[in-house]
Parts: structure tokens; sequence; C-alpha cells
């Protein structure tokens, strides 16, 4: 044997096997967080992906990890690089590695091992750690809370169970959870970011999540020094971090697809996608046929743009729900004219007008941000709107013509000169977004447009 295997299969970024647990599983325990007088006053908390060493006027916060796990891999697979920034932090949270509900379970168990020796090993060097928890359904519950002593400070999130714009709460998993690690761990204390649901008993810390955010942050850095720096609008080099979204994330347990999907209070036209099964909704320039399980199942186009090389006017729209939202599928075209829609789908049309409609500008139908843009875009949205006199068409999910892949397509409308030559296919919304709407970039613009038209 070489000394170069002999040092890899006996080194402890293989074996970590230095913090032995107890029980079968072993499981790393992360010492009880020995709390100062102040620790839990006013808290506030940063997200790993905002620390840094040059920050000097956020060391009184806690560092979080209540964020999507490839923004914190790193902490696994190199766990000394980041001890000194991490040290000069009030306190910091185990890193809290998804515990989705559909994961395989020897991944949810993974997981768990991941927090709890990163944890460990991060205490061991000096740091003060506090234990975040999560779990998954009751199969997790005999292995989830190990690793945390008896009595320990905790952390949760309640953001991922909370209601959100298009999901309903997951409150039932939430509190199930909640309860049992109550009767575990009996933990002196509970740091809850984000609002604690009523039901929630035990000492609690709230954090509140948006006074913890970059909006109420007293810096911004000019340019980005590594992959985790985030800015707000207009202020990035990096196109995937010019909005919240990384901040306002819904990860780490309950469902991956965030819980069953909800219309928006705030886009009226996504209620068209429930109703009466066998019903149809108009809505615009849209029919939309509700399925035997209450959900839409096929949404026919009927767009005044008429851009030939995008689809046939009328197409028809089959919706999938297998991601935990209405995801209309590439155009189905007619070329030769299309047949009624309620001779294909059946149904009987039920006239609910949504207010979706061309002319009706209203909350639901402009953009109001960039990350709204992108959702159309990935569920297939058709666009039109216009910008200083000039009218242009975008559309989510198209099959391009040459290769047979599925891009995206933007391009003047078929009622303005040269609109044939304008035309640019995608493969993402960040392309369209830098397509050029006059002398403006369409990222620049996006939410000032006026909307004309909008299926989803």
């Amino acid at each position: 044997m070489t000394e170069e295997n002999y040092n890899y299969r006996t080194s402890q970024a293989l074996l970590r096997n230095q913090f032995p647990g107890r029980g079968n599983l072993k499981i790393p325990i992360i010492p009880k967080f020995e709390a100062k007088p102040g620790d839990f006053d006013d808290l506030l908390l940063i997200g790993f992906d905002k620390t840094h060493l040059e920050d000097n006027n956020h060391l009184d916060r806690m560092v979080h990890f209540f964020l999507y796990d490839y923004r914190f891999e790193r902490v696994w697979k190199n766990p000394d690089n980041d001890i000194e920034k991490l040290s000069r932090y009030r306190a910091v949270l185990s890193p809290d590695f998804s515990m989705y509900l559909e994961m395989a379970p020897v991944m949810q168990l993974y997981n768990i091992f991941r927090n709890r020796w990163c944890g460990a090993y991060w205490a061991s060097k000096g740091l003060r750690v506090i234990p975040s928890v999560n779990w998954g359904d009751e199969s997790t519950f005999d292995f989830c809370f190990q690793g945390v002593e008896k009595g320990s400070t905790v952390a949760v999130s309640t953001y991922m169970a909370s209601e959100s714009e298009h999901h309903k709460d997951q409150k039932e998993w939430f509190m199930a959870g909640y309860n049992e690690m109550l009767r575990q761990i009996e933990p002196e204390r509970i740091i809850c970011y984000n609002t604690p649901f009523p039901e929630m008993t035990g000492n609690i810390v709230y954090v509140d999540y948006d006074r913890s955010s970059w909006r109420y942050m007293n810096y911004e850095r000019s340019y980005p020094k590594d992959d985790l720096d985030c800015y707000k609008i207009g202020s990035t080099i990096r196109q995937d971090y010019d909005i919240m979204a990384p901040y306002r994330v819904g990860k780490g347990g309950g469902s991956a697809n965030g819980g069953d999907w909800k219309p928006s209070p705030n886009k009226p036209g996504d209620q068209r996608f429930l109703g009466e099964p066998g019903s149809i909704k108009q809505h615009g320039y849209s029919k939309t046929h509700i399925g035997n399980d209450g959900k839409a199942d096929y949404e026919r186009h009927e767009t005044s743009h008429s851009n030939p090389n995008a689809h046939s006017n009328p197409h028809d729209h089959k919706i999938d729900w297998s991601k935990g939202f209405p995801d209309p599928g590439k155009p189905i075209n007619y070329p030769n004219g299309a047949p009624p829609f309620e001779n294909v789908y059946g149904g009987e049309n039920s006239s609910m007008n949504s207010g979706f409609t061309s002319g009706n500008l209203n909350e639901g139908c402009s953009f109001t941000g960039i990350s709204d843009f992108k959702w159309s875009m990935k569920c297939g949205g058709e666009v039109v709107f216009r910008w200083n006199g000039t009218e242009y068409c975008c559309f989510g999910k198209l099959e391009h013509p040459e290769d047979g892949k599925t891009k995206m397509f933007i391009s003047k409308t078929n009622r303005e000169e040269n609109w044939e030559s304008s035309e640019k296919w995608c493969d993402t919304s960040d392309e369209v977004l830098e397509y050029m709407v006059g002398f403006d970039r369409l990222r620049d613009v996006i939410t000032q447009v006026t909307v004309i038209e909008r299926t989803i």
C-alpha cells in the first residue's frame, strides 16, 4: 500500500469517525450551548452566504444555514475553510442539510449525520454552535433528533412550513415533528427563524425573518468576492442573484414541492387552474378545461399576436401537476385549424372570466419582479408586452425548428416592422432578459413594460 493510499483511507475526510455518538448509528453529538448574557436579546441571524472576513457590522448575529444546500456544501467538503470567518460571529447554527419528505431515507439519515458532524467539528475548534433541528415524516423520528443533548438550545425554521403566495401551509407536518422534538430533546430554548405557529409551545426565541434579511443589513459590496455573494436588484454581476429569491427560500424540510399549490391572491389568472370537474373556464384569450380531480388538465390559447414561428393560433397545452404546480407543456399546434375546444376535451363552458384579459392591466398581469418573469417562462408562459411604442412577444416552451429542443423565444410581434429579424431563441430565462427592447435591456425594464397578454 502506498503512503498516498494509506493517508486517503485513514483520513477524516473519508472516515468522519472522530466524534462517536450513542447507539448503533453513532451520530456525532453537538455539545450543549453555553449561553452568555445578552445572547438572545433582540437576536438577528445572518445567512452563511452573506458572511465574509471583511464584515465588521454584523458580528453580533448568529450564522444560519436555512438556505439551499448547494450554497453551503463547502462546509462539509472543506470544513476548515470557513472556521476563521465563522468564529467572528456571535454563534453558528449547525448546517441545515435538507430533509425533504420525498428524499430517500438513507439521504435523510446522511444529512442528519452531516448536520451533527459539522456542528461537533466546529465546536471542537472553539466555535459556539447551536444545533439546527429538522425532520421528515414519522419514519425519521428515530434518528433525526439524535446528536443533540437533552436540554440543549436548538434552532428551527417555520418558513418552509408557512403559507406562501403559491403554497398552502404544511403545519400538520411541522407540528408533528416539533412536538416530537420537544419530547425527545426537551430543549432549554428554541430559536425560531420566521413567525412561530400559535400551536408551538416551549421557550421560543422568535427571530424576525425580514429583519434578518439583506434589506436591514447596513453594508453593500460593490462586486462579488466569490460564488456566495448576493445583492439587491440592479447591483449584481451574477444574474441569478439579482432578486431576493436566494433569501426567500423554501427549503430544508416538508415537501420538496413546497406543499400543495394554491392560487395567488395577487394573480387573478391563477383561479382558472382549479374548479368543478369537467367545467371550462374562459379568461381573456384562453379556455381552461378542469379534469376529474378538480385541477386543470388542458388549456387553449387564442392569441392575437399570430406569430407563426411560435405556434399556431389557436393552440393547446397539456397541464402537468407532477411538480406540485400547474405547468403547461409544449404547444399542441393545429396548422390546419383547431377543432372546437369543447369537442376535444368535453365539458361545459362556465363562462368564468378572471379579469385576465387584454386591456385590463391588473396587479396579476404586470410583472412584479425578475423572479415573476422567470417563473412565467419556466411554466411555459406566453406574454405580449409593449415598451416605448413597440410590441414584443415571448414564450416559455417552444420546440426549436432546427434541433427540436425546447427553448424560449422572444421577438417583436408581427404587427411591427422587421419583426422576423428580431427573433431570438434562448436556452434560459436569463438569456431572454438580456434581449434588447429598443435601447433598453429587458432585465432593466421588465417591471415597467405594459403587459397586453399573459397566459401564466
